[in-house]
C-alpha cells in the first residue's frame, strides 16, 4: 500500500502568510533589514536553526538558535491562531485516504510546538500515525532526511510513498528520497513545483480529482 507523506505549512494547513508576517516583525525587533520573498525563498522547507543562520548571515549556536526560532514562532503562532484555517479539502482528503487503506505521515521542518499548535487546531478525527519535525535533529529540506525518517517510520519502502508539498525544497526533497510528489500550488506556481516525480500540480486538495486516490491505490497493487 502506498503511503502519504504531508508537509505542513502550507500544504495541511494556510499558513504560510503568517510565516512571513512573523519574519517580518522578528526582523523588526531584532533590528534587521531583510528582503522577505528573497529570505522565504532561502528558507521554507529548512529547520529552525537553519533559518536564523540564513536570517543573521552567520552560523550561530544550536541553542541560541533554538531560543531565536522560539521567541519567531511564537510571534507566528499569535498572528495565525485567531484566523486558523487549514489549506482547503485537506482533512476532508486526509479521512478519505485513511479510509481507503493509506498510511499518513507528516514531514515538516516545523518545530514540536507548531506541530502541537496546528494539529490541535485542525482536530482531526483521525490524525497521521507519524510526525516527524525540524527539531529532531535531521537537516531540513532539501535534503531528503526527514522525509526517509517517516517512510522508515511507517515501514513503508521510500519508493511507495507520494509525499504533498508546497515548496521547491520539499518537491526537490521528495525527488532525492525517490518518492513521487503531489504539488499543491497556495504558495508557489506549478512551473516552480515542477519535476518528474510530480503526479499533479493542484491550487488545494478541493482540486484533486475524486478518483485520484482511488487510482493511487489501484496503482500499488
Amino acid at each position: 500500500m502506498v503511503a502519504l507523506i504531508f508537509d505542513m505549512d502550507g500544504t495541511m494547513i494556510d499558513s504560510m502568510p503568517f510565516h512571513q508576517k512573523s519574519w517580518r516583525v522578528f526582523a523588526q525587533k531584532h533590528g534587521l533589514e531583510i528582503d522577505i520573498a528573497d529570505l522565504m525563498r532561502r528558507t521554507t522547507g529548512r529547520t529552525g536553526a537553519e533559518c536564523m543562520s540564513e536570517l543573521f548571515q552567520r552560523q550561530i549556536e544550536p541553542a541560541a538558535a533554538w531560543e531565536l526560532i522560539a521567541e519567531k514562532e511564537a510571534i507566528y503562532r499569535e498572528l495565525f491562531a485567531p484566523v486558523f484555517a487549514e489549506v482547503a479539502g485537506y482533512k476532508q482528503f486526509a479521512a478519505q485516504a485513511h479510509s481507503l487503506g493509506f498510511k499518513l505521515g507528516v514531514g515538516t521542518a516545523g518545530d514540536k510546538h507548531n506541530i502541537s499548535f496546528a494539529m490541535s487546531h485542525l482536530k482531526m478525527l483521525t490524525p497521521p500515525s507519524i510526525i516527524v519535525g525540524g527539531d529532531e535533529g535531521l537537516p531540513g529540506k532539501p535534503d531528503p532526511a526527514i522525509f526517509l525518517e517517516v517512510a522508515k517510520r511507517l515501514n513503508v519502502h521510500p519508493t511507495d510513498c507520494v509525499v504533498f508539498e508546497d515548496a521547491p525544497f520539499g518537491i526537490e526533497a521528495a525527488r532525492r528520497a525517490s518518492m513521487r510528489a503531489v504539488a499543491i500550488c497556495s504558495t508557489h506556481s506549478a512551473a516552480e513545483l515542477a519535476g518528474p516525480h510530480v503526479l499533479a500540480s493542484v491550487r488545494d486538495f478541493t482540486a484533486l480529482a475524486p478518483d485520484f486516490l482511488s487510482a493511487l491505490a489501484y496503482s500499488s497493487h
